[in-house]
């Protein structure tokens, strides 16, 4: 997954759970594509505090999402629900009422997989 993409998808799931002032330091860097420097000349503190912050931030992030596994749940079931979407179009193209019931099964199978991870 691409970094950026990734340290977002992790923010969103978990931000809340740092403290103001990391969450205003990691969202200029993430969010706001602000360097370290800018972050400083921002906040009054150094390049080095900033880039402290952004990396612990980002170690405290992602110890949350080894321990819940909340964005992993979250791509896997969306991944799913896109399958769902494909297999229903396929429905609405079938031709003969047999590939329209292999088509269903599929759907039953994938939705099930979903639950199962619920």
């Amino acid at each position: 997954m691409e970094r950026i993409v990734e340290q977002t998808l992790l923010y969103d799931f978990y931000g809340e759970l740092l403290t103001e002032h990391q969450k205003e330091i990691y969202e200029d860097h993430v969010l706001n594509d602000l360097s370290p420097s800018e972050i400083a000349g921002e906040h009054g503190i150094t390049r080095q505090a900033a880039y402290d912050m952004i990396r612990r931030c980002n170690k405290i992030l992602a110890g949350y999402e080894r321990k819940l596994h909340l964005v992993e749940k979250f791509l896997r079931t969306k991944e799913k629900v896109s399958e769902i979407h494909l297999l229903a179009k396929s429905i609405l193209d079938a031709v003969d009422q047999q590939q329209m019931k292999t088509e269903i099964r599929k759907i039953e199978q994938v939705s099930n997989g979903i639950l199962e991870d619920l």
